[in-house]
């Protein structure tokens, strides 16, 4: 499976340990940076990155990580086609694959601990997505990738149609 990785400065290290995992476990891993942890980068810029290669189909999935995870799965999740996760665990990994249909998965070095995260992107490549019930859900997430006509219409039209 060919995994891209990113990451900023704050997400570098657990980055590193992420990425020789995958490569041990026989992936093809697209490094997209950040290079290192000395130096202070954007996060936006690495999750788009990542984003853009699996939205474009040259990577199968993604791997994200910032100092929380929220920043870097943010902009992930602001490239068409990306449905970006921000997971704590092997329980939220496996859920946001199999009910989500996520391909990007985004962790925080600060706040989650290497074996946990190794477990979780374990989980995430390991998960297969489920169908059935899920699958109206993704297509109403696809359809957020679409343009807005414009916001007043956009909340008129939710509002007469019933839906909060």
């Amino acid at each position: 499976m060919r995994v891209a990785v990113g990451s900023d400065h704050a997400g570098f290290d657990l980055k590193e340990i992420l990425k020789a995992d995958l490569a041990a476990l026989g992936h093809d891993v697209l490094d997209l940076g950040a290079d290192n942890s000395a130096v202070p980068v954007d996060y936006p810029d690495y999750g788009a990155a990542v984003g853009r290669l699996v939205a474009a189909g040259d990577a199968d999935l993604g791997v994200c990580v910032c100092g929380s995870g929220i920043g870097i799965s943010i902009a992930a999740n602001k490239v068409p086609g990306v449905r970006a996760a921000l997971v704590h665990d092997v329980t939220t990994a496996t859920l946001a694959r199999q009910h989500n249909h996520a391909n990007v998965l985004c962790v925080g070095a600060r706040v989650t601990g290497a074996a946990v995260a190794i477990d979780a992107v374990h989980a995430f490549l390991q998960a297969i997505e489920q169908h059935g019930r899920h699958d109206d859900r993704i297509a109403k997430l696809a359809q957020l990738d679409q343009p807005v006509r414009g916001d007043r219409e956009l909340v008129h039209q939710t509002r007469s149609e019933g839906t909060p």
